[in-house]
C-alpha cells in the first residue's frame, strides 16, 4: 500500500508538471521570440530614423559612421540607399536569422539580422529554469508522499496486528488513535470488539467454571442414591431411592437451566413465593448420606411454615454451597436454622469448625478465594444466584462461622447490611 500511495502521488504531480510544464514551455519560447523580433524590428527603426536624419542634414553617410550605431558583434545590418552604395555593417549570420526591416522617408531600406542561436540559447535558459523547478517540485512531492504514506500505511498495520492479536485470542484493547478520522472509527470498532470478546470469554470461563462446580454436587449425590439402590434388594428401598434419585435428576436439570440463564444475563431471576420448608427438608435428605459417611450430623431448628419470594432451584443451591462448604472445610455438627427478621425469612448455616480466617473475611465471597484446596468459586456462585433474585448472602460470624441466606417475605429486594443496623449473631 504504501508504495501505491506513492506511485499514485508522483503520477498525479508528474501529470500536472507536464501539463503546466509543457504550456510554460510554448509560452516562453513564443515570448522569447516575439521580443527578439520586437527588438530587431526597432533597431532597424532607429537605424532608418538615423539615416533619414543625416540624409535631410546633408552630412555624410558611411559604414564607419554607422558601424558605431548598432552592436556588430551579434547583428548584421543592410542599408540601401537610392543611388549610393550599399552600407553593410557586422558579420552576416549563418544559419537561420531573425530579419527586421524598415523604409526611411528618403527612400532608404534598412534591414538588419539576428542569429536565431540566441533566442535558441534563451529558450535552453528558460528550459533549463523549468527543468529545475520541476525536478525539485518532484522530489518534493516524493518526500511528501513517502512521508503521506507512512502516516497512513503505519497505522494500518497497527490495525493489522491488533485484529491479529484479537483472532489469536487476545482481547485487550489498545485505545490508540491516529489523528484520522476513518482509521480512528476503524480503531473504535476493535476496541469495542475486543471489549465485547472479552466479555463473551469470561463469561465462557465462568460458565465452564461455574458448571463445573455446581454440578459436581448433584453428581455425587446421584451416585451415591444409586449405589445404594445397587447394594439393596428391599423393594420398598429401591422405590424410596429411586425417588429420591428422580429429585436429585430434577434438580440437576434446573442447575443447568439456571446456569445457562445466569451465563446471559445475571441479573435475570425468577422469583415466585414458595415454601421454604419443602427446600429446606429437600437438602437436608440429599446431604445427611454424606455426612453419615463422615461421621458427622446435619440438624435443622428455628421457625417452620415460612414462605419466601426467590427460585426454589437457586435457593436449593445456595443452601447446597453452604452445606457442603461446612462438611468440606467446618467439623462437627452442622446446623440450618430458620427464623424471620422484618420482611425477611433467614436461612443460617453454621458448624462447629475453626471457622473462617481473618485474612479472608472480606474476601470469602471473591472468586478463587479459598482456605483450603478447592477451587473458591462456590460461595460467589451462591451469592451471585441469592442477589439474582433479590436476595443476599452474608458472613455474620467468622468464628464460629455463621452463614445467612436472606430472603424476602414480600417480593421487596432485601436490603443490604448498614453499619448502623448490624444483624444478630447466633448464640
Amino acid at each position: 500500500m504504501r508504495r501505491r500511495l506513492i506511485n499514485s502521488t508522483l503520477a498525479v504531480v508528474l501529470v500536472v508538471i507536464a501539463v503546466f510544464g509543457v504550456s510554460l514551455v510554448i509560452v516562453e519560447t513564443r515570448t522569447i521570440s516575439s521580443s527578439a523580433q520586437e527588438s530587431v524590428d526597432s533597431e532597424a527603426q532607429r537605424l532608418a530614423s538615423i539615416v533619414d536624419s543625416r540624409l535631410v542634414g546633408h552630412e555624410k553617410v558611411s559604414t564607419e559612421i554607422l558601424q558605431g550605431q548598432i552592436d556588430v558583434s551579434t547583428r548584421y545590418a543592410v542599408i540601401e540607399i537610392p543611388g549610393r552604395d550599399t552600407i553593410r555593417i557586422g558579420t552576416k549570420p549563418e544559419g537561420g536569422v531573425i530579419r527586421g526591416t524598415a523604409d526611411g522617408e528618403s527612400g532608404e531600406k534598412v534591414s538588419v539580422e539576428e542569429s536565431r542561436s540566441s533566442v535558441t540559447r534563451e529558450v535552453g535558459k528558460t528550459l533549463l529554469i523549468i527543468g529545475a523547478v520541476a525536478l525539485l517540485a518532484i522530489v518534493a512531492a516524493t518526500l511528501l508522499a513517502v512521508r503521506q504514506a507512512n502516516k497512513l500505511a503505519a497505522p494500518l498495520t497497527d490495525l493489522a496486528e491488533t485484529a491479529e492479536r484479537l483472532g489469536s485470542g487476545d482481547p485487550r484493547p489498545r485505545h490508540k488513535r491516529y489523528a484520522v478520522p476513518e482509521l480512528d472509527r476503524v480503531a473504535d470498532v476493535l476496541d469495542s470488539s475486543a471489549e465485547r470478546i472479552a466479555r463473551m470469554l469470561t463469561a465462557e470461563r465462568r460458565l465452564a467454571a461455574d458448571a463445573s462446580h455446581q454440578l459436581r454436587t448433584p453428581l455425587t449425590a446421584l451416585s451415591m442414591r444409586l449405589e445404594e439402590i445397587t447394594l439393596t434388594e428391599d423393594l420398598d428401598t429401591v422405590k424410596e431411592e429411586a425417588t429420591i434419585a428422580l429429585t436429585q435428576v430434577e434438580r440437576l436439570t434446573d442447575v443447568v437451566e439456571r446456569l445457562l440463564t445466569n451465563s446471559r444475563d445475571p441479573r435475570t431471576g425468577s422469583a415466585v413465593t414458595f415454601d421454604l420448608d419443602e427446600v429446606v427438608k429437600q437438602q437436608l435428605e440429599e446431604w445427611r448420606p454424606a455426612y453419615r459417611s463422615s461421621g458427622r450430623a446435619i440438624v435443622r431448628s428455628g421457625k417452620t411454615n415460612l414462605r419466601a419470594v426467590g427460585t426454589p432451584g437457586a435457593v436449593a443451591q445456595v443452601m447446597a454451597a453452604l452445606i457442603e462448604n461446612s462438611l468440606m472445610h467446618g467439623g462437627g455438627t452442622v446446623a440450618v436454622r430458620t427464623r424471620v427478621t422484618g420482611n425477611q425469612a433467614v436461612i443460617e448455616v453454621t458448624d462447629e469448625g475453626p471457622g473462617v480466617p481473618p485474612d479472608l473475611g472480606a474476601r470469602i465471597f471473591e472468586r478463587t478465594i479459598s482456605g483450603r484446596n478447592s477451587t473458591g468459586i462456590g460461595l460467589a456462585v451462591a451469592r451471585d444466584l441469592a442477589e439474582a433474585d433479590g436476595g443476599r448472602l452474608e458472613m455474620l460470624q467468622q468464628q464460629p462461622p455463621v452463614f445467612a441466606l436472606f430472603l424476602s417475605r414480600d417480593g421487596k429486594v432485601v436490603r443490604p447490611l448498614n453499619d448502623s443496623e448490624p444483624e444478630p449473631t447466633i448464640r
